[in-house]
Formats: C-alpha cells, sequence, structure tokens
C-alpha cells in the first residue's frame, strides 16, 4: 500500500478506515445488478425521504453511544411523538404542536440521561424502561387507533421536494453537518468522545462528565421527536406503532458506521454513509419483496457481523 510519511498503510488498516465506504459502493452495485427499479428516479426519491428521519435518529445515537451507553428508547420516542403532534394537530396550530412535540421527545431524554448519568444505572436498563413506557403511553393516548392530521401544508412539506430532492432530506443533512461539527470543532464534542474512552481521566481533569452524559440522551430525545413530526408529515398520521424497531436500526447503522459501542470511536461522516447502507439494504428487500420478518433477521445479522468485524480489527491492532 502507499506511504503515508514513513509509516506503511496495512490493507488492514485501508480496509478499517475505508469499510464504510467500500460496503455502500458494493451494495449499490449489487442493488443496481438485482434490480433494474433501483436506480430510477423516484425510488432513489423515495429511498432519501424514507431515510430521513431514521438518519436524524442516528445522529443522536451517535453521541450516545460515543459516551459508551446506548438508548433504545428512540423508536418509542418516536411512536409517542408521532401520537402526541398528531393530537396537538386535532385543536393547535402546527407551531405549538411541533413544540410540545420536541418538549415531550427532550424530556423522554432527560428520564434516561438522569438515571444513566446522576444515579449510574445501566444505560441498556434505563432505556429499555423508558422505551417500555413511551411506547404504553402512546397507546393511551389515542386508544390503540390512527389520528389523522389534515394540515395541506405541513403534509405538502411530508411529499414536497426541492431541485429533485425531498424537503425532509435537507433537515437531515443540516442536522448532520451540525453534528459534524460539534465533534470536529467543539470543546464539547471532544469532551463526548473523551467521555466513552476514559470516563475516569476526564473527570479527574475537573470537567463535569456527567453533565456530558445527561445532554447526549436529551439531545437523542429531542432528534427522535424530530423524527416523528418528520415521518408524521410523510404519513399524515399519528400511530403508536410508529417507529417499531427504529432503535435496532439506528444501532446497526452506527455500527456499519464504525462507531465502538464500547464507546470513545465514531464519525458523523461515516454513521451517514451507514443510514444509507442500511436504507439501500431494506429497499433492495423491498423491491425483492422479501418478508418484513425476514428483514429484520438480516438487519440482525447485519448487526452481529460488524460488531464481529471491529473484533477481529481490534485483535488485528493488539
Amino acid at each position: 500500500m502507499e506511504k503515508k510519511g514513513k509509516h506503511k498503510i496495512t490493507v488492514s488498516e485501508f480496509f478499517e478506515k475505508w469499510n464504510t465506504v467500500i460496503v455502500f459502493c458494493v451494495i449499490v452495485i449489487i442493488a443496481s445488478l438485482l434490480t433494474t427499479n433501483f436506480m430510477q428516479v423516484q425510488n432513489l426519491t423515495n429511498l432519501l425521504k424514507q431515510n430521513a428521519g431514521i438518519g436524524i435518529i442516528a445522529m443522536g445515537m451517535l453521541l450516545v453511544i460515543l459516551t459508551g451507553g446506548i438508548d433504545l428508547s428512540v423508536g418509542s420516542i418516536v411512536g409517542v411523538g408521532n401520537v402526541i403532534f398528531a393530537f396537538m394537530m386535532q385543536t393547535h396550530s402546527l407551531g405549538y404542536s411541533i413544540g410540545v412535540t420536541l418538549l415531550v421527545g427532550a424530556a423522554c431524554g432527560a428520564i434516561s440521561g438522569y438515571f444513566v448519568a446522576y444515579r449510574n444505572l445501566q444505560p441498556f436498563v434505563v432505556t429499555l424502561s423508558v422505551m417500555t413506557v413511551a411506547r404504553g403511553y402512546a397507546y393511551i393516548i389515542c386508544k390503540g387507533a390512527s389520528i389523522s392530521i389534515k394540515h395541506p401544508d405541513f403534509l405538502a412539506f411530508g411529499y414536497g421536494t426541492f431541485l429533485g430532492i425531498p424537503k425532509q432530506t435537507y433537515l437531515m443533512i443540516l442536522i448532520f453537518l451540525l453534528i459534524w461539527f460539534v465533534l470536529r470543532y467543539t470543546t464539547y464534542g471532544r469532551i463526548v468522545t473523551a467521555i466513552g474512552s476514559n470516563e475516569e481521566a476526564v473527570r479527574l481533569s475537573g470537567i463535569r462528565s456527567r453533565i456530558y452524559k445527561f445532554s447526549v440522551y436529551v439531545v437523542s430525545g429531542l432528534f427522535a421527536a424530530t423524527a416523528a413530526i418528520l415521518n408524521s408529515s410523510r404519513t399524515g398520521v399519528g400511530s403508536p406503532l410508529t417507529g417499531d424497531g427504529f432503535e435496532l436500526d439506528a444501532i446497526a447503522i452506527t455500527v456499519i458506521g464504525g462507531v465502538s459501542l464500547n464507546g470513545g470511536k465514531g464519525t458523523a461522516g461515516r454513521v451517514l454513509i451507514g443510514v444509507f447502507v442500511i436504507g439501500m439494504i431494506g429497499n433492495i428487500m423491498n423491491l425483492t419483496k422479501v418478508s418484513a420478518y425476514t428483514q429484520q433477521v438480516v438487519k440482525g445479522l447485519i448487526i452481529l457481523c460488524a460488531v464481529f468485524m471491529q473484533t477481529l480489527q481490534k485483535k488485528s491492532r493488539a
């Protein structure tokens, strides 16, 4: 391989650096060969539109995992946010409904963050509890039935495009750029990453690590609520089933994007590529009429394989 200064880049190092991009290119080639519908403009537009919400959620999941945590509640926050937004839209303005939904999402994240950061409970257990409560509350609000949303301008945003690109995609890109900038150029981003690498060292340096751990769960909940609003604009209904399995998708995306589940390693750029890798895999299976149950099996195997590859890379560096 090429030299970088006096250091030769090995094949394993090259693959570790570019594996997400390589996988992305391979998936595009495979998709193009399997079905002629994949490269059609309508399908690509739908692909962007359908993955805008999960892309936003993945950016919040990235922050959480960088600290060494996990957030299993994001799918249920999407569900309860979707229902609350639709419910509020029956009697309140669009701006008020959006504000309340975002506040609920942030509050759910704050509950998780409090127990993880200040009560030292395991993130898996805490977010699993919030996941269950949020989903149950969604059913209570709507009594198990979907709520229709009748707001032409809002629904037009969900289906609308600008320069041929869905409007929802622009919001996802904006949030991606925000997280990319925060992680690369701000003290906050460096501390969040450092907490995942060695929280004790961060604490001993005089930094209040708890507030940072608390904040990433709030951001994750806020982003999940944002995804709920985007989903509402695309479907036109509020349903308690919305967001089911999104936590699995978000985790798969981050792992495919090279984020270490142990924390301390990950970039927004590779996670964004991971969004489209997972999105394309789902799109291919839909186009080839693979059942939803089989798709869940495939996604689970993808996570397992990606984690296994990370383990192999760690052993090769040791």
